[in-house]
């Protein structure tokens, strides 16, 4: 073993406690990372083995060739085929079952009245396949539907809605069909369900009926079973008999084809945005590592010093510091990857208790979940420590005859390079940052600015805390007498390693800040929609999230429409076709009745000429694509383009889209038919109790939707923003736990370092009392320092970031000053319990060591 990794070791042992903080830090971050791997890894493997059990039985799927691509729905949208055809290929040698399979949208209402999913996952309807080796479900208990009105239900739906054979609900599909449960099935052989979603089985009949357009005749698509054929000659055997526009795939192409949808969209997303929250906390680890080993080398200062005295070269004690760094990566890495595995559960388990139900399953931990947060781990680490190693190799062996002193790189001439470049790197990210948020807009230039002011924040740090320590402490004299004098003193004492200290947690509250802000933007903006452009007094709507839920039935806006109570009742549904080349979301409505209760601002041409060959759309859309009132324009539906014509242009960004089509235009190529809210406007004189009344009472016999005023519809537009600000906060405790830690452990250190001066002021006639409120207000002088100074830059960057997506020019920015105060409370707080630990420590110091300490 060589010299250098000799004292290495002995030096990690001997001083083991002031490396306590370093490793956590590094743990924490490495367990974020390994948690993060692993939860994609079991999330792609569960997804893989569902999609592999669902198809497990199938040889060869029949469906429409054409797809157009729809947000929210893996694998876009198809032109269901005849049922018929499932006739003619049973007939075909080789093919031992062919089974009409009819899926849709289906929300099962629960015994309590509430519906069942719709939060993320989607909740699916279809037929009750026969052929037991094609259904991936199996009954568990009842039997299968044979009468109208029966259906079989997964075990996970019946749980959670606590429904049980024999009782009777309500199937929103979206229209409300009473149905009967007379089964309870598993996915494959015990799964409740395939993972989160719901799936309601009905007869063959009941599901033409309730889910296709022409409600008989059509299915989603034809599965086919063989017990003598390959997958492929299977395919290839019926192909010939097969229709223009349709086509054969095997089992298991349909397989990776729908393992593709998840992965390549949610999957992605999802593990990405972990992924960024765990950089995140590394890079707050970062900070938490350099400041450590940088105030160990400035308190070492001597010891080097006589190392290089007793002929140590340089390499050799910058070795030995490196090789200190790589015990504490090691150990802390290695402890990390297993704490990894109790985060991916706690991250499951979060995500779970916030309505977004992942596949359960196995922990899956692939190789590289384990290399690659080791390696980071390790190389962050060794990174981190690589400044305070060169400095201590440098170190002069005439420094061990003098007492050891801490240089600061705020002072002389190292702080005015600093300061220089940290001034010149902050104004130019602010320029930047300014220019992609007002000019263009751009996000790649906001984020470009964004990290560059990020960095001159970091460089002008330390020349900056010493100023600003001594304002934001200006009161804790008054307040605490000596014991906040001295706590100001020493907090300003040494303005590098209060600004290093700081960074790091002004960089996790920043990051809080710019998503607090950026999330109160969206609920802003969301209210000024509805008040801009919601001109009812009710709405009706069936929320749900991404895929999930079932909508509202059309059926419903005609029978709120006849109340006496309401003035005017209008649907809005959603399609999807292909305009321009490109997949659109169209508004389905009565054109003629929407300005009763939307407003479009103002109109171009006339919305009652629409007809079924006309469109109405947005004036920035139009621009966009160089259309005018009279335009042809080109719009494919899952059965075939036909010609139409924009006879209407009008204000876009309210609660309308950027397409306008009537009902009878959509009605000759819709699929599931459903309205995303109805909107509701009551005559004059009509109280908004009595009219919500009359309405609730209406909507209760179709699947019992909610029925909100405008306020309570705004607040429920912007639902999903605050449950994904708590996952975001959630994400991010753990860099702000990390950050503390900093704090904690260089004040830990702090204490070491000034013990000699500590035992004099208890000499001196300072109590214990005393001394733990001074180390606890110096920590919360620095936790105060690095979170209005995260706050500042988070609500800056928050701003940017609000104006850089708006490309519409339609958002609202708001900054919300009650939580921003919440968050400036809780860093003061969690400054004061940061504190805790070396306030207890250099309180139970004795005296009489203390003053004899060197």
């Amino acid at each position: 073993m060589n010299t250098a990794l000799r004292i290495g070791l002995r030096s990690a042992r001997a001083h083991q406690r002031r490396l306590v903080g370093t490793v956590l830090a590094v743990l924490l971050g490495v367990a974020f990372l390994t948690g993060t791997m692993v939860l994609g890894d079991t999330l792609r493997a569960n997804f893989d083995t569902l999609f592999a059990d669902a198809n497990a039985g199938t040889g060869a799927v029949v469906r429409s060739a054409d797809v157009l691509p729809a947000q929210n729905v893996p694998g876009g949208v198809r032109a269901p085929v005849d049922t018929a055809l499932a006739d003619r290929l049973r007939t075909v040698p080789g093919v031992s079952a062919a089974e009409p399979s009819v899926q849709g949208a289906g929300q099962l209402v629960g015994r309590n009245g509430e519906p069942i999913g719709g939060k993320g996952p989607p909740t699916l309807a279809g037929n009750w396949l026969t052929d037991g080796t094609l259904n991936p479900y199996r009954l568990a208990e009842g039997r299968a539907p044979a009468a109208p009105g029966e259906a079989v239900i997964n075990r996970g739906a019946a749980e959670a809605g606590d429904l049980r054979i024999g009782d009777t609900t309500v199937l929103r599909t979206p229209d409300p069909v009473r149905i009967t449960v007379v089964g309870i099935a598993t996915f494959g052989a015990d799964a409740d369900g395939m993972g989160p979603s719901t799936f309601t089985g009905l007869s063959l009949a009941d599901a033409e009926r309730h889910l296709t357009p022409k409600g008989e005749g059509q299915a989603s698509a034809i599965r086919l079973r063989s017990d003598t054929l390959t997958q492929q000659q299977l395919v290839d055997r019926v192909k010939p008999l097969l229709p223009t526009g349709v086509e054969a795939l095997t089992g298991h192409a349909a397989t990776a084809e729908s393992t593709a949808d998840v992965s390549g969209r949610f999957l992605t997303m999802f593990t990405t945005l972990l992924l960024v929250f765990a950089g995140i906390a590394l890079l707050v680890a970062t900070f938490t590592i350099h400041n450590t080993f940088a105030i160990v080398v400035a308190q070492r200062t001597r010891e080097n010093a006589l190392l290089r005295a007793l002929g140590a070269h340089r390499r050799q004690v910058l070795g030995s510091t490196l090789a200190e760094a790589a015990v504490v990566a090691v150990v802390a890495s290695a402890a990390g990857l297993v704490g990894g595995i109790g985060v991916a559960a706690g991250l499951s388990a979060l995500f779970s208790a916030l309505g977004f139900s992942l596949p359960t399953g196995g922990m899956v931990v692939a190789t590289a979940s384990v290399v690659l947060p080791l390696a980071v781990g390790i190389l962050v680490t060794l990174g981190s420590a690589l400044l305070p190693a060169v400095r201590a190799g440098r170190t002069a062996p005439l420094a061990a005859l003098r007492e050891s002193a801490v240089d600061d790189a705020a002072t002389g001439r190292t702080g005015r390079v600093r300061a220089a470049l940290g001034a010149a790197l902050l104004a130019g990210g602010a320029v930047l940052t300014v220019r992609g948020a007002t000019d263009g807009p751009s996000v790649v230039l906001t984020t470009a600015g964004a990290v560059t002011a990020l960095a001159g924040t970091v460089v002008l740090g330390p020349v900056a805390a010493a100023l600003a320590v001594r304002v934001l402490g200006a009161p804790l004299p008054r307040l605490r007498g000596v014991s906040g004098a001295l706590a100001r003193r020493n907090a300003a004492r040494n303005p590098s390693r209060t600004a290093a200290t700081a960074t790091a947690l002004m960089v996790g509250v920043a990051v809080v800040t710019l998503f607090t802000v950026f999330a109160a933007s969206i609920r802003a903006t969301l209210d000024d929609t509805v008040d801009r452009s919601f001109a009812g007094d009710l709405a009706v709507t069936a929320p749900a999230f991404g895929a999930g839920g079932s909508g509202v039935s059309p059926k419903l806006a005609e029978a709120v429409r006849q109340l006496p109570q309401v003035e005017q009742a209008v649907g809005l549904g959603r399609g999807v076709a292909r305009i321009d080349g490109h997949g659109r979301e169209l508004d389905i409505t009565d054109p003629a009745r929407l300005p009763g209760v939307v407003d479009l601002g103002r109109v171009d041409g006339s919305l009652t000429a629409l007809g079924t060959d006309g469109l109405a759309v947005s004036r920035s859309e139009a621009a966009a694509r160089g259309w005018h009132i009279g335009s042809t324009v080109s719009v494919a539906f899952t059965d075939g383009a036909e010609p139409f014509t924009v006879r209407a242009l009008y204000e876009g960004g309210g609660v309308a889209g950027d397409y306008l089509m009537t009902r009878e235009a959509w009605a000759p190529h819709r699929v599931q038919d459903s309205d995303s809210m109805v909107a509701v406007a009551l005559r004059p004189g009509v109280s908004l109790t009595e009219g919500k009344t009359a309405v609730q009472h209406v909507a209760d016999g179709y699947g019992n939707p909610q029925v909100q005023d405008r306020d309570e519809y705004a607040a429920s537009a912007a639902g999903g923003v605050d449950t994904m600000l708590s996952v975001v906060y959630a994400l991010l405790a753990l860099a702000v736990l990390i950050a503390l830690l900093g704090i904690a452990n260089t004040l830990t250190l702090a204490v070491h370092e000034r013990t000699r001066e500590l035992g004099l002021l208890r000499a001196v006639g300072q109590t214990r009392g005393q001394l733990r409120s001074m180390v606890r207000w110096e920590s919360v002088l620095v936790a105060a320092f690095g979170t209005v100074g995260g706050l500042g830059l988070g609500a800056f960057l928050g701003w940017a970031l609000v104006r850089a997506s708006d490309s519409a020019g339609t958002g609202s920015f708001a900054l919300p000053t009650a939580r921003l105060a919440v968050v400036l409370l809780a860093g003061l707080v969690a400054g004061a319990v940061a504190g805790l630990r070396p306030a207890g420590r250099a309180a139970r110091l004795d005296v009489l060591r203390a003053i004899a300490a060197e």
